[in-house]
């Protein structure tokens, strides 16, 4: 049996969508609520919920949420809700991913008189979304743990955890499942600047569930690996194109040209929809930007000479990856063709590609 994780970070309740608050973890565990659509975009943009697997849950709820709420009111404009759920972070193509799912739904029944119904299929097809991510995590756990050998040393950036999906995790739900079956000895964790996830989050997380962890700062990373016989850099992502390039939180890219230097194998935990075969690679994928503020703090906010560039994510070439794990299937060093075979499996996946 799998590792469970102690953290349910999306609910469902009394017709609410509530939401563990990222943001103030790990010093207070406050839900945030959504009744409305517009309240779901707008955690998903102030990093309420983060992690793409977490995002897409949450606007797939977000759609039945404004569906409900056209019902009561004749003037609301869904499709422009819609669009401006879409565009609440750009990068992370599950998002995307799951109001496409669920616009499928009011596609096919459009000119549809019982609108109640309906609206009882969308809350279905979130909470079908919601419950497949949780399967999925566990099966990716499964996978990626039996591509460690017993004794290894692991290193994990950001946070891909429970905490940034349904509830399990894909780095961490690998994490858990090799750490229960005695694969992994010891955790390491960088802090990862400027909104310190891994500090934050993934440390916290870990020790809710009694796996120890050891935190670095990313410019030690070098040092780590150069000193520590480290086995895996194992993360996440929020979007995997076509070529197998990885699109995750920026530092991911550092983390994988120092692993190659070093001869540590890189591995990447996603689900299937995280997979956007309509980008062909990299340099496709809008990145996102957000506010210089986040790194300068309280510092030179009125110094017209001193600015700040602040992209969430970068791109890591698939040269530098060793395996992406989904629920599907393991691809060993990805490429396009392998790319294109991994999405064309059905209900009964292939362990290695």
């Amino acid at each position: 049996m799998p590792l469970e994780s102690t953290v349910s970070p999306i609910r469902w309740e009394n017709n609410c969508l509530k939401l563990l608050d990222q943001r103030f973890l790990p010093d207070k565990l406050d839900d945030y609520v959504c009744s409305t659509l517009e309240q779901a975009a707008q955690a998903i943009a102030d990093l309420v919920v983060r992690g793409a697997p977490a995002i897409g849950i949450t606007a797939a709820y977000a759609v039945y949420l404004g569906f409900s709420q056209s019902r009561r009111d004749a003037n609301y404009d869904f499709q422009n809700a819609l669009d401006h759920l879409k565009n609440a972070r750009p990068t992370a193509v599950n998002l995307a991913w799951a109001v496409e799912q669920q616009n499928r739904i009011l596609v096919s029944a459009k000119g549809y008189s019982d609108t109640a119904l309906l609206a009882e299929k969308l809350l279905q097809n979130a909470q079908s979304i919601h419950a497949q991510d949780l399967q999925a995590n566990i099966r990716m756990g499964e996978l990626g743990a039996a591509l460690i050998e017993p004794g290894s040393c692991v290193l994990t950036h950001c946070n891909a955890g429970a905490l940034a999906t349904a509830g399990y995790g894909t780095a961490l739900g690998v994490i858990r499942s090799a750490w229960s079956q005695n694969r992994i000895d010891k955790v390491f964790a960088s802090e990862t600047r400027p909104w310190l996830q891994g500090l934050r989050l993934t440390a916290w997380e870990l020790a809710q569930d009694s796996i120890a962890v050891t935190l670095i700062v990313e410019g030690a990373v070098s040092s780590l690996f150069r000193s520590q016989a480290i086995d895996w850099v194992i993360v996440g992502a929020d979007r995997i194109c076509a070529n197998g390039d990885v699109v995750n939180k920026v530092g991911t890219a550092n983390l994988a040209i120092m692993a190659q230097h070093y001869g540590v194998k890189v591995m990447v935990a996603a689900p299937v929809s995280t997979i956007d075969m309509d980008m062909m690679n990299g340099d496709q994928v809008e990145l996102e930007n957000r506010a210089a503020q986040e790194i300068l703090g309280s510092n030179y906010t009125s110094n017209a000479f001193v600015s700040a560039w602040n992209p969430v994510f970068d791109v890591t070439p698939a040269q530098l990856v060793s395996a992406i794990v989904t629920e599907k299937g393991i691809v060993s060093q990805p490429d396009r063709d392998k790319m294109q075979r991994l999405t064309r499996v059905n209900d009964n996946p292939s362990p290695v590609l």
